[in-house]
């Protein structure tokens, strides 16, 4: 799941794959106006209305949803991963690029690498190198996932890239839709 922004619109975008292989069997996505200003520590306010929206769509069978942003690594612990999966009583799985709360050493540079992201003396997720050479990235549990099943789930689905594919194709898929919609 992931969003994008086009004016006062919004573009909700969910990709789904397939397990072990990751083939996409679906795309959908869902345009809405946006009514939630952009505040940091509430994106799910503006985002949940769009990725809902989109994921009412979805026909196929989902098991495991990975998001685009914190699960639990959150002031409120209640990130986007988190928030979304509570509302669809779903395991989900929080990736982002950079840290929101806490602290975490930097890990090796081995694929697979971990070290504990720690707020308020409580591991709420992991810093995850998903290749050598490349930054890691920042897992978190959202709704019914554990740290370490979460950050295993992210490593499977990094194949070729940094992101998990889940998560890549979904922002590839909103900002394609993004263009299609832009002013030329």
């Amino acid at each position: 799941m992931d969003a994008a922004y086009i004016g006062g619109e919004g573009i909700g975008a969910v990709v789904v794959m397939g397990w072990p292989g990751l083939e996409v069997l679906e795309e959908v996505w869902a345009v809405a106006e946006v009514r939630y200003p952009y505040i940091p520590g509430l994106l799910s306010f503006r985002e949940i209305p769009l990725l809902l929206e989109a994921f009412r769509r979805v026909r196929s069978s989902v098991d495991l949803i990975f998001v685009d942003g914190q699960g639990i690594a959150h002031p409120r612990r209640m990130g986007l991963a988190a928030h979304i999966g509570l509302l669809l009583d779903m395991p989900t799985v929080g990736c982002a690029k950079k840290p929101l709360v806490g602290e975490a050493a930097e890990p090796p540079d081995d694929k697979g690498a971990v070290s504990p992201l720690l707020y308020r003396g409580e591991q709420v997720g992991v810093m995850l190198r998903t290749r050598k050479g490349v930054k890691p990235v920042v897992v978190s549990p959202g709704h019914r996932m554990e740290v370490d099943r979460a950050w295993h789930f992210v490593l499977l689905a990094a194949r070729r890239f940094r992101l998990p594919e889940p998560t890549r194709r979904a922002h590839l898929l909103a900002q394609r839709i993004k263009r299609s919609l832009s002013p030329p």
